[in-house]
């Protein structure tokens, strides 16, 4: 089966959910006027209802994110956050790092509008099917745990000394990546292999957390046991039906 926006950029690029937006829309367009069907496998809650739901997204202006940062450098996050409460108390009492709120007042000084009136509604984009697996919680903890110590049996750090050669701490995302975080790290001598294994499973299993409580409170997901021995056809009854 192809699969489609795997390594399209570059370690020193920022990831854009507005862009893949773009490029998932355009995509699934294209794969449903060859007569296909797209299957979006996700992942981050928030791309995933870029694909699929009714989402506008702002713009950005690099000026005033610059200087912001300026801001959030020279005097720590808490004038930005007090800022935010004032213009829009809802972002802010739902975001907790600084880089999104600097986005937030960066949107609210682009367009006269809080952050918060951009969030998505569960209202999807075109007819879409949603399905989610349903997996026992201490088992899905092991398997993360096996995941990463594979990712490291398999040369994690070497792939993370190769991707600093090659400018990875310039780039805005990839390297807050789970792995790559950690094991930069170990290349920086704060930390080994053993911990910094260990430091990536925790934040793992704390992302998982997240996908469950995003994913949980969709009503719109319908969601089976990933052991079902009919599960794909309880799935492909689903889409039929969709």
């Amino acid at each position: 089966m192809p699969h489609h926006l795997l390594d399209i950029l570059d370690v020193t690029q920022e990831a854009s959910v507005s862009d893949f937006q773009q490029q998932a829309r355009a995509l699934i367009a294209d794969i449903h006027g060859r007569g296909k069907r797209a299957i979006l496998a996700g992942g981050s809650g928030l791309y995933v209802r870029a694909a699929l739901d009714v989402l506008e997204f702002p713009g950005t202006d690099p000026a005033i994110r610059r200087r912001l940062e300026a801001e959030l450098e020279a005097a720590g996050p808490a004038p930005l956050r007090a800022r935010l409460e004032g213009v829009d108390p809802v972002s802010a009492g739902r975001l907790g790092d600084a880089r999104r709120i600097i986005r937030a007042l960066e949107v609210f000084e682009l367009t006269g509008r809080p952050f918060s009136s951009f969030m998505p509604t569960r209202e999807y984009h075109q007819p879409a099917v949603q399905i989610g697996l349903e997996v026992d919680r201490e088992e899905l903890r092991e398997r993360l745990a096996r995941r990463v110590h594979s990712m490291v049996d398999n040369g994690l750090l070497e792939e993370v000394r190769k991707l600093d050669a090659a400018g990875l701490r310039l780039g805005r995302t990839a390297p807050r990546a789970l792995g790559y975080a950690q094991f930069l790290k170990v290349l920086d001598g704060e930390s080994d292999a053993a911990q910094a294994a260990e430091e990536t499973i925790v934040a793992t299993r704390q992302f998982a957390r997240r996908q469950l409580t995003w994913f949980r409170a969709d009503p719109r997901i319908h969601w089976l046991d990933w052991q079902d021995p009919e599960l794909v056809a309880k799935a492909a009854s689903l889409c039929d039906a969709g």
